[in-house]
């Protein structure tokens, strides 16, 4: 049985590594979001569309870029948590 201290220790490692694995997906849509927004105030165009496919397109372009980076990652942290379920 893990003792407290290591079950907080794990908690604040998953909660850094969802961060970690998530902000390249939220700086992405928010810098491609803030462009939008200005190129929409300046030219007064608001069609949804306008935002919603640039976004669409630029998550994918980082998911290309880091997916495999990504899943690297998440296996790791899976096998270490298995590694504690079996060790203990």
């Amino acid at each position: 049985m893990a003792s407290e201290l290591e079950i907080l220790d794990l908690l604040y490692y998953t909660f850094q590594l969802a961060l970690r694995l998530a902000m390249p997906f939220l700086l992405t849509s928010m810098v491609v979001g803030i462009v939008l927004a200005i190129f929409q105030a300046a030219t007064q165009i608001n069609e949804q569309t306008m935002t919603f496919v640039p976004k669409f397109l630029s998550i994918l372009a980082v998911m290309g870029f880091l997916g495999s980076s990504i899943l690297v990652t998440l296996q790791d942290f899976v096998k270490q948590i298995f590694s504690i379920i079996a060790g203990g």
